[in-house]
């Protein structure tokens, strides 16, 4: 009988770390205007992308990150035995369109805006488990589908109150690979990255039912994941240069530093929230950013340059979300949260 992988309650290691090889990023003019503007790929000049819906824009957005990240590589979409991803619209609709395009094998993941981090943690298990090769991660966001689908029309101009957070317009793809399918590609390609171990994450509702205070309803979860991960790996909060959350923004990262603190786990000097980094002081974003492209654009622009360049050694990688949907809501439904976390380290 095969030995499990499994470490403790809910954390998997691999035997054979898959490889962080590309990424690319795609962001809207909103964010392009922020902090990390300079570290994005394709920065757009509207939303609409010269297509006849914001939908349709989002879908070019999915599928041209997925073929910039593979132009980096020298890779067509024929190097990839399969496609992981979602999006916050209906039936994953964008991803779905998006796979159709790119005809790679597609398994569609819905788990709101911590897609990213559960694209991430399966596609390592498929190329750990020798069933894949070389797969593509992606997920992603428009705050104009978003509004339309989850909150109000765009037209009646409704004011967010101060929690509220302003869902990322942007698409961020990362290609992993096993050791023997990265080797001797190009010089635009990440070389030191790998995910090492991950940690799923389980549904926690705290019974939080305002839709405009998604990080109140997301750090419980957070807060478990963490706990659950420190716990299952027997390392301590600092072991990691960073422990990166999705997209708490600024009430929900506060949130998150005071439950870790009741659980004992100091967080505040190494916590990072995506949502905080994307927006700038000036922007008029009360709370920060939010979706399912928040921690992938983050992650694919950012963090793994960091990691690449040797700022930082490791980082715990943790995209957050709330698993809700308009009708759920209109039923007098609560919000459940939800966090998977995947480590990735550079080579010594």
């Amino acid at each position: 009988m095969a030995q499990t992988k499994r470490q403790g309650e809910r954390t998997v290691f691999f035997e054979t770390p898959p490889r962080v090889i590309s990424s690319a990023s795609i962001v809207g003019d909103m964010e392009g205007k922020g902090p990390l503007a300079a570290a994005y790929d394709l920065i757009l000049e509207d939303d609409t992308w010269g297509e006849s819906s914001w939908e349709k824009a989002e879908c070019k957005m999915f599928v041209t990150a997925v073929k910039l990240a593979l132009s980096k590589l020298g890779w067509s979409t024929d190097s990839l035995q399969c496609l992981l991803g979602g999006d916050l619209l209906n039936q994953i609709v964008v991803a779905n369109y998006a796979a159709r395009e790119l005809g790679i094998p597609f398994l569609g993941l819905y788990s709101a805006c911590s897609t990213m981090a559960e694209s991430l943690l399966i596609g390592s298990m498929l190329i750990d488990g020798c069933f894949v090769e070389r797969a593509a991660c992606a997920a992603s966001s428009h705050f104009s589908t978003a509004e339309r689908q989850y909150r109000y029309p765009l037209e009646m101009g409704t004011t967010n109150p101060p929690t509220a957070q302003r869902t990322v317009t942007g698409v961020g793809a990362v290609i992993l690979s096993n050791e023997q399918a990265a080797s001797g590609y190009g010089s635009e390609i990440f070389t030191k990255i790998h995910i090492t171990c991950g940690t799923m994450g389980k549904v926690v509702d705290m019974g939080i039912t305002d839709a405009s205070n998604m990080g109140a309803a997301m750090a419980p979860a957070a807060c478990n994941t963490i706990k659950t991960h420190l716990a299952d790996t027997h390392r301590a909060a600092d072991y990691y240069d960073a422990i990166v959350t999705g997209d708490l923004g600024r009430f929900g990262s506060e949130m998150l530093i005071e439950l870790c603190l009741d659980e004992g786990i100091k967080i505040s000097k190494n916590h990072i929230d995506c949502g905080n980094l994307v927006f700038g002081p000036n922007q008029d974003v009360d709370c920060g950013g939010s979706g399912c492209g928040c921690s992938a654009v983050v992650l694919s622009s950012h963090l793994l340059k960091l990691l690449e360049t040797e700022t930082w050694s490791k980082i715990l990688f943790m995209a957050t979300g709330a698993l809700m949907s308009p009708q759920a809501s209109l039923q007098g439904e609560t919000i459940p949260g939800i966090a998977h976390a995947v480590v990735l380290e550079r080579d010594n």
